[in-house]
């Protein structure tokens, strides 16, 4: 949901969104939301909320220190982008708790980072072949990727709800479920049926291009 870098963005650009390159923009909200900050956030939320369509977000640690992405796939074909909205459902969870941070324990291995990446190369060919069941798939796979690299992301002293056994009660009725982010906020679920108390979400593609390819140099 990005509901923090959102409003940064409102602010910095009075609710509207400049006519200019994205990732120019991206560079420039993320400079606005993580000024100053100990711990700045990562750039996907902020790509997230400026590139249209459906977007696969590559990083690699050579490009710009490994802040921002160095390959940007998307897709803005609206049968892709009206399946989606009717497959992905949005439950909300809870708020973080003051002074929650999921980065007291870090289990950082190369190979749970690599599932983490697969992951999302898995979401994306799942949104693009309308595949339910592979989408579910891939968003399980996060999670449990998740939950081995920073285990506060779903359990914390901090955290009163039970995420986990929210997510598992989810995930064993529907292909699959993930949160939105770190310490739950909203529940996403894959599901070609309605879910009870959820909302639907809504796609903002560019409508003159329906495949869209970015490319930095490493």
């Amino acid at each position: 949901m990005a509901t923090s870098t959102r409003r940064v963005a409102a602010k910095l650009w009075n609710g509207g969104l400049p006519s200019r390159e994205p990732m120019q923009l991206v560079r420039e909200l993320y400079d606005a939301e993580n000024r100053e900050k100990d711990s700045p956030s990562g750039s996907q939320d902020m790509a997230g909320l400026i590139i249209p369509g459906v977007s696969r977000l590559d990083y690699d640690c050579r490009f710009e220190g490994g802040f921002f992405p160095c390959h940007v796939e998307s897709c803005n074909d609206p049968d892709v982008g009206r399946w989606l909205e009717q497959v992905l459902h949005l439950i909300p969870v809870a708020a973080r708790p003051e002074g929650y941070s999921p980065l007291g324990r870090q289990h950082l291995t190369s190979d749970w980072a690599q599932r983490l990446g697969e992951s999302g190369k898995a979401c994306y060919e799942a949104i693009l072949a309308r595949d339910a069941q592979k989408l579910g798939a891939s968003l399980n796979e996060t999670m449990r990727c998740w939950e081995a690299l920073l285990p506060d992301t779903v359990s914390h002293p901090l955290i009163t709800h039970d995420l986990v056994g929210l997510l598992a009660s989810y995930q064993s009725r529907y292909p699959g479920a993930m949160y939105s982010g770190c310490g739950g906020g909203y529940l996403y679920v894959v599901s070609e049926e309605p879910v009870p108390g959820a909302i639907q979400v809504k796609v903002r593609l560019n409508q003159e291009v329906a495949r869209e390819s970015w490319v930095g140099k490493v």
